[in-house]
């Protein structure tokens, strides 16, 4: 059920916070996540596999070990944005939006009336419609809900700054892979021609009195971004467990080489 929403508490004080893309859709890694103190999780259903189920299963998940939650939703449409919502998760990240009237079409879904044009019902979000007056849980909603917009193309870029200023978005994350594709440098994330779009983009939306976000995959990438004027910040859930077990796999094969 909606209530406050610590990741946006964070955010309003200047703090930095960091997250993980879920695209494995498991509660069990939500939780351990939680209790490892991370900031944030993007439940991932653009390029994880997560559909309306496992994503109310991760919500309830993070709610469990106070974790804030936000869901990458890969369809652009009203009703579903909707439905995502409906499970409670406290924030929306849309992809692929490329224009001030794109996300403005986000705001509309997102947000309800008179800010925007979402539908109401006694959902899990809204205490099923008897935790709380209905009344006041769109009020809630509106208030602690955080509305991310993503811009990963040179036609994004463009468009950057009257995508920020647009009333109602409160996050811009910069998709450093599909924006190194779009501008001719596929895989090529750290290239210094993306990198530099990158901080462009995020200066802009501080600027604007937006929050920025982009990938920092590692410590010396997080200070990089935070230096520019980033606060949102996240790498990936399969990359922890690769790392993980890269550095298990690797040391037990030193060890066994040592000792043969």
């Amino acid at each position: 059920m909606i209530g406050t929403n610590t990741l946006k508490a964070k955010l309003r004080k200047g703090e930095g916070v960091i997250g993980a893309f879920n695209s494995i859709p498991s509660a069990d890694a939500v939780e351990i996540l939680g209790f490892l103190g991370m900031d944030f999780v993007i439940i991932d259903a653009e390029h994880g596999v997560s559909d309306l189920e496992s994503c109310e299963h991760q919500v309830r998940a993070a709610e469990a070990v106070g974790i804030s939650t936000m869901c990458r939703i890969a369809l652009n449409s009203p009703q579903n944005i909707l439905r995502y919502l409906d499970t409670g998760v406290m924030g929306a990240q849309i992809p692929q939006v490329n224009s001030a009237a794109e996300a403005r079409a986000t705001v509309d879904a997102v947000r309800y009336p008179p800010v925007g044009l979402r539908g109401l019902a006694g959902v899990r979000a809204a205490g099923y419609g008897v935790g709380m007056p209905l009344g006041e849980y769109v009020k809630l909603a509106n208030e602690e809900l955080i509305l991310c917009v993503q811009i990963e193309t040179t036609r994004a870029v463009e468009a950057a700054a009257d995508i920020v200023a647009t009333e109602g978005v409160d996050l811009v994350f910069v998709g450093p892979t599909d924006l190194s594709i779009s501008m001719g440098y596929p895989g090529q994330p750290e290239h210094p021609a993306v990198m530099e779009a990158i901080e462009q983009v995020g200066k802009a939306a501080v600027a604007a009195g937006k929050w920025a976000g982009t990938i920092a995959r590692d410590a010396d990438a997080y200070e990089h971004w935070r230096n520019v004027g980033y606060q949102y910040l996240a790498t990936g859930t399969p990359a922890f467990l690769a790392a993980g077990a890269r550095n298990y796999i690797n040391s037990c094969r030193e060890r066994e080489k040592a000792g043969g």
